[in-house]
């Protein structure tokens, strides 16, 4: 499984690709039962009962989603903000990059990615306001002292 550093109050917690599979199903109907999870999943992917339950256990643990009893079934919402999580994620990706290849690896995203004219729209703006302040080049972080003339 592939796992993401995010910080929840300062400390990283790891995700699984499968358990961003969960929170996108609690991000998008906000409270949520084990058994409509557990069925929108099965849906999307072969798993077990057992293993769509355990990964609801750990985002639990990890405080990525509350319970509350209703009924006598636990209803399950997102603790964290899903903007908030996607934002910490793509910048705890990017940190790992080289400082110098971050333009190529977004220019390239956004060429594989179906993106809405609107949202393209908003980074061409973003992008012209960036430019203005933007640096020629940007400081190397590979290695301690730079590596300018090597990347």
């Amino acid at each position: 499984m592939d796992t993401v550093a995010v910080k929840k109050e300062q400390k990283k917690v790891e995700i699984s690709s499968a358990e961003w599979q969960i929170m996108r199903i609690v991000w998008t109907l906000k409270h949520v039962t084990s058994t409509e999870i557990i069925n929108l999943m099965q849906q999307k992917q072969d798993w077990s009962d057992s293993t769509i339950k355990t990964l609801i256990t750990r985002l639990t643990k990890k405080q990525f989603l509350s319970r509350k009893k209703k009924n006598g079934r636990y209803i399950y919402s997102a603790t964290v903000s899903e903007q908030d999580t996607m934002d910490e994620y793509a910048n705890s990706l990017f940190n790992d990059f080289c400082a110098h290849k971050t333009g190529s690896v977004l220019n390239e995203l956004i060429n594989s990615l179906d993106i809405s004219k609107s949202d393209i729209e908003s980074l061409q703006k973003t992008l012209d306001t960036k430019l203005k302040t933007a640096p020629e080049q940007v400081s190397c972080n590979c290695l301690p002292d730079g590596c300018e003339h090597m990347c």
